[in-house]
C-alpha cells in the first residue's frame, strides 16, 4: 500500500471514531459509513448506484480533524456499538453449585446485545475458565425459528482460555439481516439437560459490496480491526485481531488491543485472564 493510501486510511479511521453514535442508527447507515472508507481512498472509484444512494443521516455535522484527533493504525480500537437492543445472556447460567463456584466458568465473547458481522461465515469466540471433560454443545438458531441452523458437539476435553468456532468448518452460512442466537452449553449430565451450564449471544449479518470486502481484506488486519470496531462491527473486529494473535501469540501490543475491545464491552475478567 502506498504512503498516500495508508495516510488516507489513518485519517478515515479517525473520522469514523468521531462520528456521533446516532449516525449508526440502521444497517444501511453502517454500510454507508464503511463505503465512505473506500471513497476516501479512491475518489475516482464508481460505486454501485444502490450503494451510493445510502447516504449518512441528514443533519450530521461536517467534522474537521485535528492532528491530535487522527487515530493511528497501531492505536487502541474503539468499539462504537449500533443502537442497543435487548440484552443477551453471554455469561453462563444454569446449575447452581457449579455456576456459584465458578461464576465466569463459561462466557460467549460478544457485547451484551445483538452484535454485527459483515461475513456470512463469521468466527464465534467464547471463553472457558477451567478445563472440562464434560460434553460441550454448540447450537445456532435463527430468531423465532423452530429448528436450529447448527447443532454439534465439541470434542472433549476442552482446554481453558479463549476458544473459537469457525462456521466455515461446519458449512454454515448466515442470511443477511437475520438475527441468530448461538449457545454454548456444558453438559454435566446428558440425562438431565436442566443441569446444563449455558451461555449465549446474538449475531446479525449485514451485507456490504464485494468491492468493499475486497478492499478491507487487503488491509493489515490490525488496521481493519480498528475500522470494524469504529463502525460497530464487533465480530470482525475481534476476529481480525485474534487472527493476528494466533500468528504472533507473544506480541503484547496485539494482546493489549484485544484486551481493549474486551474491556469496552464489560468483559474485564477475560481481558485479565
Amino acid at each position: 500500500m502506498s504512503n498516500i493510501n495508508l495516510l488516507t486510511w489513518i485519517i478515515t479511521a479517525g473520522y469514523i471514531l468521531l462520528i456521533p453514535q446516532s449516525v449508526f442508527a440502521s444497517d444501511n447507515q453502517i454500510r454507508a459509513e464503511l463505503i465512505k472508507i473506500v471513497l476516501a481512498i479512491e475518489k475516482k472509484s464508481k460505486m454501485d448506484d444502490n450503494t451510493v444512494s445510502e447516504k449518512r443521516k441528514s443533519g450530521s455535522p461536517d467534522i474537521k480533524l485535528k492532528k491530535e484527533e487522527i487515530a493511528s493504525p497501531a492505536g487502541m480500537p474503539a468499539y462504537r456499538p449500533p443502537l442497543r437492543g435487548a440484552p443477551v445472556g453471554r455469561i453462563a447460567g444454569g446449575t447452581r453449585g457449579i455456576v456459584d463456584e465458578y461464576p465466569s466458568l463459561l462466557c460467549v465473547i460478544t457485547p451484551d446485545d445483538t452484535a454485527l458481522t459483515v461475513r456470512d461465515q463469521p468466527r464465534l469466540y467464547w471463553f472457558l475458565r477451567k478445563l472440562t471433560t464434560h460434553p460441550i454443545e454448540l447450537t445456532i438458531i435463527e430468531d423465532q425459528a423452530i429448528y436450529p441452523l447448527l447443532e454439534t458437539r465439541l470434542s472433549a476435553p476442552v482446554q481453558p482460555g479463549i476458544r473459537t468456532i469457525r462456521l466455515a468448518d461446519h458449512g454454515v452460512h448466515l442470511r443477511q439481516g437475520v438475527v441468530y442466537k448461538w449457545y454454548i452449553a456444558i453438559i454435566p449430565d446428558p440425562n438431565r439437560r436442566s443441569k446444563d451450564i449455558l451461555a449465549w449471544g446474538a449475531v446479525k449479518y449485514i451485507e456490504i459490496s464485494d468491492e468493499l470486502k475486497a478492499k478491507l481484506s487487503r488491509l493489515d488486519k490490525a488496521i481493519a480491526s480498528n475500522i470494524y470496531a469504529a463502525a460497530g462491527i464487533w465480530y470482525d473486529a475481534f476476529a481480525d485481531i485474534s487472527a493476528l494473535i494466533e500468528i504472533s501469540p507473544q506480541d503484547t501490543k496485539l494482546r493489549k488491543k484485544r484486551d481493549a475491545l474486551l474491556e469496552q464491552v464489560g468483559l474485564l475478567e477475560i481481558a485479565q485472564y
